[in-house]
């Protein structure tokens, strides 16, 4: 039996569709993680139908790379937007941009963690974006450290401690101020 025409939904361009599709599935993935994630949830938080939503990604492991891109492609286009240009103010913008929006925050710590099996289907993703964000800041670390590797793993394992903690507990932990203590301590005085 063939749903009945939804003469209701707005017609949304392509581009912008895909974008109500990530922030939909991000607020989705990040209340239940993926394995909890449904397509009809999904597709009914959009306004559509789930071969809908399906012609748009093509798959539920389609619709987790896509969310994931687009978060990636939003946070690089703010990142670009604000010039850091030293290793310390990178990382401060990083931590400010996480700042004003922890279920984003959740979602990829959520995810983070879930990818860790490896059928899991964004598990190459992550794999690879760690590595991304090792070589970028191992790069930005060279003019300040003899070991840059080093100095970048530490920044990113600071980073990702510091945000559970303030995820856990928001009221009590300030994810700027007590980043910008770590740095102190992590970078010294440049």
């Amino acid at each position: 039996m063939a749903l009945p025409y939804r003469r209701d939904r707005p017609r949304l361009p392509v581009a912008e569709r895909r974008r109500q599709i990530a922030e939909v599935t991000s607020q989705l993935i990040a209340e239940r993680g993926f394995w909890g994630l449904s397509m009809q949830d999904v597709a009914d938080g959009c306004g559509l139908t789930v071969p809908g939503l399906l012609h748009h990604v093509g798959s539920k492991d389609g619709l987790l790379l896509a969310v994931l891109d687009h978060r990636d492609a939003e946070d690089l286009r703010s990142l670009a937007e604000q010039a850091p240009g030293t290793l310390r103010e990178t990382c401060a913008a990083l931590i400010r941009r996480n700042a004003s929006q922890p279920e984003i925050v959740r979602l990829f710590a959520v995810l983070e963690a879930e990818s860790l099996a490896p059928d899991h289907p964004a598990h190459d993703y992550f794999r690879t974006r760690q590595q991304r964000a090792l070589d970028d800041l191992t790069e930005l670390a060279k003019p300040v450290s003899a070991a840059p590797e080093i100095l970048a793993r530490q920044i990113i394992a600071l980073m990702d401690g510091l945000q559970i903690q303030w995820l856990r507990s928001p009221s009590t932990v300030d994810l700027v101020t007590v980043w910008e203590a770590a740095a102190g301590r992590l970078f010294g005085a440049q």
